[in-house]
C-alpha cells in the first residue's frame, strides 16, 4: 500500500490538508502517518490479544534493530536521522498503543485520559512539529496540544464504537462527552497562536486540519443528548464543509500575520503530564 491510500483511506481530514503541503513535505508527512498507522492497527486487529502481543512485539523489535527491510521502518528512522526526533517520543507512542492491547481498556480519570492522548497523538504532533521545521520550545508543546486536542475529539466521537470492543476512555454519557470536547477545546485554542512559528508554506496545511477536526466537535455537541447521538452514526465532516472550513482558514491564517505578540506566554496544560513524564526530554 502506497504512503497515498494510508493518509486517504485512514485520515480523510489530514489528506485534505495534506494538499496544501508542498509536494516533498507530504512524502515526510505520510512516511510518519505511515508508521503510526502500521503500529495502531497492530492493535485495532481482531486476532486474538496473545497474538497482537506478539505482533507488536516484534514490530518494536524491528525498530529498536533498525530492521531496514521493512520500508515503514527504514522511513521512520531516516525521519528520526533528519529531524532529530527523540526515540523516547516514539516510545511514549509505543506505550499509548501497548496500553490498547488489552481484552478491556478502562480509563478512570482525567489525569490518565490526557496521558493516553499524549502518548497516541501529541507525540504524532511533535514530530509532525519537527517535520515542519518547527524549533522552538513552547510551539512545539502547542504541537503537543493540537495532537491531544484531536485525540479528545476522537474519542468523544468514538463512545459507542470504542465500547463494542470493550475500550472505554470516558463514560457513556453525554454531559462526559460533552466535558471532554470542552476540554479540547482548550487544547485547540493552546495550539493556534504557535502554528505562527510554523514557516508559512506550511502554515494553511496545519490551519485547514486544526479547523476540520475542530469541526467534528463542534457537530457532536449539536446532537444535544445521549439519543441523539447514538442514532448519529459515525459523525465526520462532508466535502462541503471541508471546503467551508478550508476558506475559513484563510481568515484564521489572515490573523496570525497581524497577531504581534509571541507564543512564549501560552500556559501550557500539561501538568498531569508531567507527574509521569519530562516533556522537555522530548521536545
Amino acid at each position: 500500500m502506497t504512503n497515498q491510500n494510508y493518509l486517504s483511506i485512514y485520515a480523510k481530514s489530514f489528506n485534505w490538508a495534506g494538499f496544501f503541503l508542498p509536494k516533498q513535505t507530504y512524502q515526510k508527512c505520510s512516511a510518519l502517518y505511515d508508521f503510526c498507522r502500521v503500529v495502531d492497527n497492530i492493535a485495532d486487529d481482531e486476532a486474538a490479544i496473545e497474538f497482537k502481543e506478539n505482533e507488536f512485539k516484534k514490530f518494536e523489535n524491528n525498530f529498536n534493530n533498525k530492521n531496514f527491510n521493512d520500508p515503514i521502518i527504514k522511513n521512520m528512522w531516516s525521519l528520526i536521522d533528519e529531524f532529530n526526533i527523540s526515540l523516547k517520543i516514539i516510545h511514549d507512542l509505543f506505550e499509548g498503543i501497548k496500553s490498547d492491547i488489552s481484552e478491556k481498556v478502562k480509563l478512570n480519570s482525567k489525569k490518565e485520559l490526557i496521558i493516553y492522548s499524549y502518548r497516541v497523538a501529541g507525540t504524532v504532533g511533535l514530530m509532525m512539529a519537527k517535520i515542519l521545521k518547527v524549533s522552538k520550545k513552547s510551539s512545539l508543546k502547542s504541537a503537543i496540544d493540537l495532537g491531544i486536542a484531536m485525540q479528545l475529539t476522537n474519542i468523544s466521537r468514538d463512545v459507542i464504537e470504542d465500547l463494542r470492543i470493550n475500550r472505554s476512555y470516558i463514560n457513556e454519557n453525554f454531559e462526559e462527552i460533552k466535558s471532554t470536547l470542552m476540554l479540547a477545546e482548550k487544547f485547540y485554542e493552546n495550539s493556534f497562536q504557535s502554528i505562527k512559528e510554523i514557516p508559512i508554506s506550511f502554515r494553511f496545511s496545519i490551519l485547514v486540519a486544526r479547523r476540520v477536526y475542530r469541526k467534528i466537535g463542534y457537530k457532536i455537541l449539536k446532537q444535544k443528548n445521549l439519543e441523539n447521538y447514538r442514532k448519529s452514526g459515525k459523525i465526520y465532516v462532508s466535502n462541503l464543509e471541508k471546503i467551508i472550513e478550508t476558506f475559513l482558514s484563510v481568515f484564521d491564517l489572515i490573523k496570525l500575520l497581524l497577531i504581534n505578540k509571541n507564543d512564549d506566554y501560552i500556559q501550557h496544560d500539561h501538568l498531569l503530564i508531567g507527574e509521569e513524564l519530562n516533556l522537555d526530554e522530548r521536545i
